[in-house]
């Protein structure tokens, strides 16, 4: 983790990892001094330039209540040691019981090799009185342990600075990591960026394990791990192996990850395949079923290369570190921590448990030191740092996630639950199309924000037209909207050093000081802070922002340069607002009822705002909250866990099976920890079972220690009882007809430390002293504001603000009505008071526009989260096929969480027909349904539901909330609900126009089951094959639209009706100034280059039915009239009420979007297919979409194995697919060379390839079977689509594009996707593959 003052608040100093760091201090150069600080030639600073910063924190003790665990402290040193990106902190307990804290840079070659034995050596030599040669390995007669936390990891998997890794996976799946879930990130970046795989070259293993299902001629089955009887189809080809690995390792390749399909429980094959590497001289072997023994292996895979990737890279780490001490600290406990907020042994520290070693020892800091001293009130973890900002959350035990995403790779491991927001203390700052923009952008340390001055000139482009807002992206222009005249073009500002940022406008503010920090910055590091430059920056952003005050569409008075840099922090607040939301009211948590734990170097500049925005009313700052992480490694236990994956069902039948594993894995926990030196009295242990309903994919990790065991459980506790409570908690439903499945059991050892802070309060000398006094600007205006030194206050001292505190690693800003006080363990509590009343007004302001932005996402990322949450089928809880979003009094879209774009683009009409069809018959206490294709409805499939809002005093609905989800099954003539050959809408399953489904607030399931059951009396047709799933995820989409409610209810509460209704509207207007601005920018340049203003472009679908469009643009100023868009009725975009149009959503909509990036030219056409796939029979039913390749754009190559354009939904995990369906995946891989050539290739489509187990009827419905996907600009088309079915007998049929057909045991579907096409002209031939594979 950065420590504060490389996160931000002060003045970062650059490092290889591009992070903004802060001064060079180290606290404690002798005992009793002040901080020493290290100038950037590594020299001291001698007394003439020693700079004078108070704030040495008071000696304090660390007591150890077991001396023979962890030494004793009168004798010996514990080390505890935060190695961040930038700086490194000690924390150091020293014989006699006393503290001592250290800062220095993590890297400074010209003064020393590492940054931890550095500060070790330089506390020795201080507490020693004596000089200890670098050069030297030092004693460690003297230390007794060394604990730390580290971003080793971390950064080698951000920057890709890991180990050379091979990926051996089973044959078929090559790439089946790089595939992954096949979602894109970005939901509207066209060039679909994604990170680099971590392995650089792929052998394909010859075996296969598939589970026993007793077909005629099955071998005989195995047992395995989980209690699964399985087939081994093949065995391992280690003979053919041996050559392929001998190859590797003639290329220098001594790493490998070893991913065997389901060796989460028979791991044997895997294990094979290792011993045969060992035995060839490979260094670093891991094998994903000891990685992360628990299913899905796309995860697991990925744990598996994380851990080949980065374990190495920690060794030589450690082995390095080992070599800096005498024995190579032999006799020396030495502990990391790891992401789960636990301490492990040096030996056993390993890549995937350690990326967030980090950020872990903050939460444990704050959890074992705010949490406890603020009366057990539950507690969020604010550190903010320069680049993005931490939120976690602890009330009273840790909360894990098994499964998180890291620099684009997913971990399955356990890890603390940390969200993470771009915006910090280095968070560029843009206006753009009228809204204030923070972030994502950083402006790192080189060249750092403005007041560094460091850099050569910088061009700043505030209002950015090919650009808009992040939150804005996704909405449509108001078609009602009347004209609205856009503001001039932008122009370029040159500036010397970095960009202007929140660092700058707070400094702008005053709410920085420049005389505390050393002078380190500009060209040659020794000048101070320059407000000059910051006020410059922020000047060339304001007359943007004045441009459009003046000249946009509602002309107003200009702010003043202050005006916009506080309305720059206000956004930054928000944005740091959304990740705690989504902790807290997103889980059914009240935020208001937390106290905020704040940390980071940026955050004491934020915390009140941040607080108060949120409901708390305390804000808790540590006295070391500088250097928390290192004090959390000194406080944090010593952490075992043994794990493994289990099949059983949790039914009184097996609950003495379950503790016969749970007892077994508790022992293997407490012999590792007494073999680290704990003595059992100091050993305690937590069972766990991985628990799921069956038949659906959301398992909870249950400990049962608040349920003790009963007649009716496991000895080791009610488990059942936990589960329960805890799904009705989380999702607010339970299924008590369905059986519990136990999938993973799991037991967490814990050797506690014994380890706690005294601190002895430093005495009250009188009031407290004002060191100055300066002027900061808060709302409405400046106000004088007093400086006061923390190392000056005393316990019971009280601070009114506005007031700032400043130490040697922070500066805190008290806000007006907020009050601070020292306490008496030494930390800073504010209580914050509430905010003057202000004025918000209905006429647009930039500034609450870009705050009712976030605010309005916001509310539809936490519908979404509780939609996901309380919905039980996999379509929805797992590939999240689901939208939601808010609109206004008017049924127009105002904002949407980045979920599926089809769905956004339509839900906007089914609201407004709503709102025509029914006009006054509208009621509270009304829940409407809809999916009809005349009333907004994609298909039928995605049912829409749409809850009307009345306020106290209004008869119409003052706004609307909806969501959007697909249901796996409503009915019709095949499976699915995706017939490929219906000729009626009404074969395509269950039909609402304008359905009551929720009426007075009751639900009405009698009649919405007649409803779903009613395709059942068309002939031919069956009603829904899944009608428990339909309901319990009907209910989940009315709770969704509930918290919408509730959420845009608070707002009202806060601002009035008519100032959100107003800013809805204005959010809408924006929207279309958005699309203004992207039209004009457009245009103007196809002007300059003398070509026409008008564009057009045609495809046809694979029946040869045209799709073609035509755009006429004026660049006059004024000129520009809303986007009117034209369909002749009868089209193919405008069918009749009953016609079929299953297709409509998941096909047409992708050649709509190719032929409008066509005219744009913005990029080649993707694969302009969803490959919807749907197979199923009496007893179970499946339904996915498959990727294929991106097109080619100006700069990138296509994406390949990916979902494009107007869908973004999961793939169901090979592993998963086949414990559940009746069938084996065979292949799932790129279709190499299917991309379009061309100077920038198309991405390539996919193969995939299913057999049959069991009859079932297969319907496909894709395109681009007859049509390739164009190229740009000469760039050649992609490969068209192909589906094969290869019979029992040896028969191949080509099934076309449409089809359904009934497969036998045997059968072969083999699904070829279309590749992207290529832009430009071809430039030598196309490479089949980036990476270099083994496999033939």
């Amino acid at each position: 983790m950065e420590t504060p003052a490389a996160r931000g608040s002060g003045p970062p100093e650059p490092d290889a990892t591009g992070e903004p760091g802060g001064p060079r201090f180290r606290a404690g150069g002798g005992r009793g001094q002040g901080p020493e600080r290290v100038r950037p030639n590594g020299r001291r600073a001698t007394g003439a330039d020693r700079p004078v910063l108070p704030g040495l924190p008071a000696e304090e003790s660390l007591l150890d209540s077991s001396p023979t665990t962890m030494g004793s402290p009168e004798g010996r040193f514990h080390f505890a040691i935060d190695r961040g990106g930038t700086f490194t902190d000690v924390f150091a307990q020293c014989p006699g019981g006393h503290v001592r804290v250290l800062k220095l840079l993590s890297e400074d070659p010209a003064n020393y090799v590492d940054a931890p034995t550095e500060g070790i050596r330089r506390i020795l030599e201080q507490e020693g009185g004596m000089l200890l040669p670098r050069d030297r390995p030092l004693d460690t007669s003297r230390i007794a342990s060394i604990r730390m936390g580290t971003t080793v990891a971390t950064n080698a998997l951000l920057e890709r600075r890991g180990e050379r890794v091979a990926l051996l996976v089973t044959r078929g799946f090559r790439d089946l990591l790089h595939v992954g879930t096949q979602a894109r990130e970005d939901l509207f970046d066209l060039a679909v960026p994604m990170p680099e795989m971590l392995y650089e070259e792929v052998l394909e293993v010859d075996e296969r394990v598939v589970l026993y299902r007793g077909e005629p001629g099955a071998g005989m089955p195995v047992k395995g791990r989980t209690g699964d009887l399985l087939e081994v189809q093949q065995p391992v080809d280690l003979g053919g192996l041996r050559g392929k690995l001998e190859e590797l390792l003639s290329r220098g390749i001594r790493s490998l990850a070893v991913v065997l399909m389901h060796s989460y429980t028979w791991a044997q094959h895997e294990q094979q395949v290792g011993a045969l590497a060992h035995e060839l001289g490979f260094t670093h072997v891991s094998l994903s079923s000891e990685a992360m023994p628990m299913v899905r292996i796309v995860p697991r895979g990925h744990t598996a290369c994380a851990d080949a990737y980065l374990t190495p890279t920690i060794q030589r780490y450690v082995q390095g570190f080992r070599r800096g001490f005498q024995g190579q600290l032999k006799d020396v406990q030495v502990l990391f921590m790891r992401s789960d907020g636990g301490l492990a042994p040096m030996d056993s520290f390993s890549g995937s448990r350690a990326v967030l070693s980090g950020p872990a020892g903050g939460v444990v800091g704050y959890a074992a030191t705010t949490y406890r001293v603020e009366g057990g009130h539950p507690v969020i973890g604010f550190d903010m740092g320069g680049t993005s900002t931490d939120v976690s959350r602890y009330a009273g035990e840790f909360e894990h996630v098994f499964e998180a995403s890291t620099a684009g790779v997913t971990l399955q491991a356990p890890q603390l639950d940390i969200n993470t927001v771009a915006a910090g203390g280095g968070s560029r700052l843009f206006f753009r199309s009228g809204l204030f923009v923070v972030g994502p952008e950083s402006a790192g340390a080189h060249p750092g924000p403005a007041c560094y001055r460091k850099g050569k000139s910088w061009h700043v482009l505030c209002q950015s037209p090919s650009h808009t807002a992040p939150a804005q992206r996704p909405l449509q222009p108001t078609p009602t909207a009347r004209s609205r005249r856009s503001p001039p073009a932008p122009h370029r500002a040159h500036l010397p050093g970095g960009p202007v940022t929140v660092t700058d406008a707070n400094l702008v503010l005053g709410r920085l000081l420049p005389a505390s920090f050393p002078r380190i910055f500009g060209p040659g590091e020794d000048q101070p802070l320059s407000p000059e430059a910051s006020r410059k920056a922020l000047e060339a952003v304001a007359t943007e922002v004045n441009s459009f005050l003046t000249n946009g569409p509602c002309p107003a008075s200009p702010l003043s340069l202050e005006e916009v840099a506080m309305g720059f922090v206000r956004v930054a607040n928000e944005a740091m607002c959304r990740p705690i939301r989504a902790l807290t009211q997103a889980r059914g948590h009240d935020p208001s009822a937390h106290v905020l734990a704040c940390f980071g170097g940026a955050g004491g500049q934020h915390a009140c705002a941040i607080a108060r925005a949120l409901g708390m009313d305390t804000v808790h700052i540590h006295r070391h909250s500088g250097l928390l992480s290192a004090l959390g490694l000194a406080l944090a236990d010593v952490v075992h866990e043994a794990q493994e994956p289990c099949s059983l069902p949790y039914a009184p039948e097996t609950f003495v099976q379950l503790d016969q594993r749970l007892s077994r894995l508790e022992e293997q926990c407490v012999d590792a920890l007494r073999a680290q030196g704990f003595p059992r009295a100091q050993i305690s242990t937590e069972s766990f079972l991985h628990l799921r309903y069956q038949g659906t994919d959301c398992a909870l990790m249950v400990s049962a220690h608040q349920h003790p065991a009963t007649a009716h459980s496991p000895r080791a506790g009610d488990f059942g009882a936990g589960f329960v409570e805890r799904y009705m908690r989380e999702f607010g439903f339970i299924i008590p007809e369905r059986p519990v499945v136990v999938d993973d059991v799991r037991v967490r050892g814990t050797g506690r430390s014994g380890l706690r802070l005294e601190y002895v309060p430093k005495a009250q000398s009188g009031p407290p002293r004002v060191d100055k006094t300066t002027r900061c600007y808060f709302e409405g205006g400046y106000q004088e504001t007093p400086v006061y030194l923390l190392g000056e206050l005393g316990a019971g001292h009280k601070l009114q603000g506005p007031c700032l505190l400043i130490d040697s690693n922070s500066t805190i800003l008290v806000e007006p009505a907020c009050q601070a006080e020292v306490t008496e363990t030494g930390d800073i509590r504010i209580s914050v008071g509430a905010e003057a009343p202000g004025t918000v007004g209905a006429q647009l302001d930039p500034i609450h526009l870009s705050i009712f932005s976030h605010r309005f996402m916001s509310i539809a990322e936490q519908m979404g989260r509780i939609l996901q949450r309380t919905a039980i089928s996999t379509n929805i809880k797992e590939r999240l096929d689901f939208s939601c979003a808010l609109f206004g009094p008017d049924g127009g879209l105002v904002s949407n969480a980045p979920h599926i774009p089809v769905h956004l683009g339509a839900m906007q009409e089914t609201v407004q027909f709503q709102i025509q069809h029914l006009g006054a018959d509208l009621h509270p206490g009304d829940v409407l349904l809809s999916n009809h294709p005349c009333a907004g409805g994609s298909h039928l499939p995605d049912l829409t539901v749409i809850t009307p809002v009345f306020w106290p005093g209004q008869t119409r609905p003052v706004f609307y909330v909806a969501s959007r989800g697909h249901h796996a099954d409503i009915g019709g003539i095949t499976p699915g609900s995706m017939p490929p050959h219906s000729t009626t809408l009404q074969q395509e399953g269950a039909v609402f126009l304008s359905f009551r489904l929720v009426q007075a607030g009751v639900f009405q399931e009698e009649a919405v089951t007649e409803a779903l059951r009613a395709p059942g009396k068309i002939p031919g047709c069956s009603g829904t094959r899944n009608l428990h799933d339909n309901l319990s995820d009907l209910r989940a989409q009315v709770a969704a639209n509930q918290k919408g409610i509730q959420l845009v209810g608070e707002l009202i509460g806060q601002y009035g009706l008519d100032v959100v209704q107003a800013y809805m509207g204005h959010i809408q207007a924006n929207a279309e100034l958005a699309v203004r601005d992207m039209l004009r920018a457009f245009g103007t340049s196809r002007q300059a280059r003398g070509l026409p203003l008008e564009v057009s472009a045609e495809d046809h679908m694979d029946d040869g039915s045209p799709i073609r469009l035509r755009v006429q643009i004026n660049v006059s100023e004024g000129c520009l009239a809303p986007v009117r868009v034209v369909i002749p009725k009868g089209s193919i975009l405008d069918p009749s009420p009953e016609a079929a149009v299953v297709g409509g959503n998941v096909l047409t909509s992708q050649r709509v979007v190719d032929v409008i990036l066509g005219a744009f030219g913005a990029c080649a056409a993707s694969q302009g297919c969803m490959n919807n796939v749907t197979l199923g029979n009496t007893h179970m039913g499946y339904y996915e979409t498959v990727a294929g390749g991106a097109g080619a754009g100006p700069g990138w190559h296509g994406r390949s194995g990916v979902h494009s354009h107007m869908t973004n939904t999961r793939i169901t995990d090979p592993e998963i697919l086949e414990s559940r369906y009746p069938v084996i995946l065979r292949r799932f891989e790129l279709r190499l060379g299917s991309g379009g050539r061309g100077r920038f290739r198309g991405g390539d489509g996919v193969i995939r390839e299913l057999l049959f187990r069991e009859e079932a009827l297969l319907s496909v419905l894709t395109e681009r079977r007859a049509f390739q996907p164009y190229g740009l600009m000469g760039g050649e088309p992609g490969t068209r689509g192909l589906n094969l079915l290869i019979r029992k007998d040896g028969r191949t049929v080509n099934l076309g594009g449409k089809t359904s057909v009934l497969v036998s045991p045997g059968d072969v579907f083999c699904l070829h996707t279309p590749g992207g096409g290529g832009l430009w002209g071809p430039r030598g031939p196309r490479p089949l593959c980036r990476r270099r594979s083994c496999s033939p």
